[in-house]
């Protein structure tokens, strides 16, 4: 249930600067709102007031807005005409689609002296018998109904006979009203026996699966193709089912937090991971004594994205959060490793010297080079340098 609060009313209030105690205008359609309340204490200066296609089933905490000149309620669930006399200056009134079946209710606008549009269209009340001619004859002050001019000459032929008119909607509205009340009546007993027998099924498939789409695609279309009374029931019971729909779909597409990857297991052992599925050659320099990779980062991708961290052991290289690690053939000195960009192929270069002595841990900066360097190397060490190659490919998880 949507409450009508203090922030809702700020926050709809822009255009006042948010203050609401001097707000002569407020819009709070398509809210899901089920009740007026608060606006009469919070907003005593409003003039216009819109509360259009929600879920509002009756006329409440709105007497005491004593300059409210606009009232628009249509598509809400309201079934009588009530608690407007307070407003004294009311000049239109909007409850078209709703549920008024107490025509006889608009004898309550009598009092609303300066009410000059109303407009009841889409309401079970417009199809009595005599309806208009009632409404013309019973508010003498209204200039528009239903959006048609009153004229003088309509006023006056509505005025005669009004007793025997009046007798004629009361025993229609009479009727229309056990109607109704028969009506959801029976929808109550046909929800209760549904009820009964699908918690009865439900016992005997507890340890079944979930319906499959199938079963719900069938449920759905039964659900908006079995007939349905119009009542303000039904169209509550539509509201949310659309809204348990959506929150299902919603949960549905929330992405599902995935566990964190393992790089190095329980028992210490560093695993192999190429997350950002890059290319990589990884050689052996014998004549520097050091370990030279060359990860095949994107030509265009900011240097700032990248993070390298060089252990006596293995590498990891994190580019836009994704992991690359691997276990290097030979220990190296984190200390003395330097980390470079190639300017033409974007390429990430990393020096890591073979380790001789104290092993220290740091992470290598890592730093544009100036030109794209070429490599030299022997032929023992190309050779070696395609085998740490295949072999650090075929351990990449």
């Amino acid at each position: 249930m949507v409450h009508i609060t203090e922030d809702l009313i700020r926050r709809r209030a822009e255009h006042n600067e948010c203050e609401i105690f001097s707000l002569e205008e407020v819009s709070l359609h398509q809210q899901d709102i089920e009740k007026i309340e608060h606006i009469e204490r919070w907003c005593r200066d409003l003039k216009i007031l819109y509360l259009q296609n929600n879920l509002i089933p009756r006329i409440e905490n709105v007497g005491r807005l004593k300059k409210l000149e606009y009232l628009n309620l249509a598509l809400n669930n309201i079934e009588v005409i009530e608690n407007l006399q307070g407003c004294e200056n009311l000049q239109k009134l909007d409850l078209t689609v709703n549920f008024v079946g107490r025509l006889s209710s608009v004898e309550s606008l009598k009092e609303n002296i300066h009410l000059r549009q109303l407009f009841l269209v889409g309401n079970p009340c417009t199809l009595f018998e005599g309806y208009r001619k009632y409404v013309v004859a019973t508010l003498p002050q209204l200039k528009c109904l239903d959006g048609t001019e009153v004229t003088r000459s309509e006023r006056i032929a509505a005025n005669q006979g009004l007793e025997e008119l009046r007798m004629r909607v009361l025993e229609e509205e009479d009727h229309y009203l056990w109607k109704t009340a028969h009506e959801k009546e029976e929808e109550k007993a046909k929800k209760k026996q549904a009820e009964e027998s699908g918690s009865s099924a439900g016992d005997s498939e507890e340890k079944q699966e979930q319906l499959t789409e199938l079963e719900e695609e069938r449920r759905e279309k039964e659900f908006w193709h079995t007939p349905c009374p119009f009542t303000p029931e039904s169209r509550l019971e539509t509201h949310r089912h659309l809204e348990a729909k959506r929150r299902a779909k919603e949960k549905g597409n929330e992405k599902k937090v995935k566990p964190p990857k393992t790089l190095i297991t329980a028992d210490g052992r560093v695993l192999n991971v190429n997350e950002p599925k890059l290319d990589f050659s990884l050689m052996e320099d014998d004549n520097n004594s050091r370990i030279v990779l060359d990860l095949a980062v994107y030509r265009h991708m900011d240097t700032s994205l990248m993070d390298v961290d060089v252990q006596p052991t293995y590498v990891k290289v994190a580019i836009k959060g994704k992991i690359f690690q691997l276990v290097l053939p030979a220990e190296v000195k984190p200390d003395s490793s330097t980390a470079q960009r190639s300017q033409t192929t974007g390429h990430l270069l990393l020096h890591m010297p073979r380790a001789q002595g104290e092993i220290k841990v740091t992470k290598a900066a890592i730093h544009p080079s100036k030109d794209d360097r070429r490599r030299r190397r022997s032929p023992d060490s190309k050779k070696r340098g395609r085998s740490l190659m295949t072999t650090a490919r075929v351990l990449c998880i």
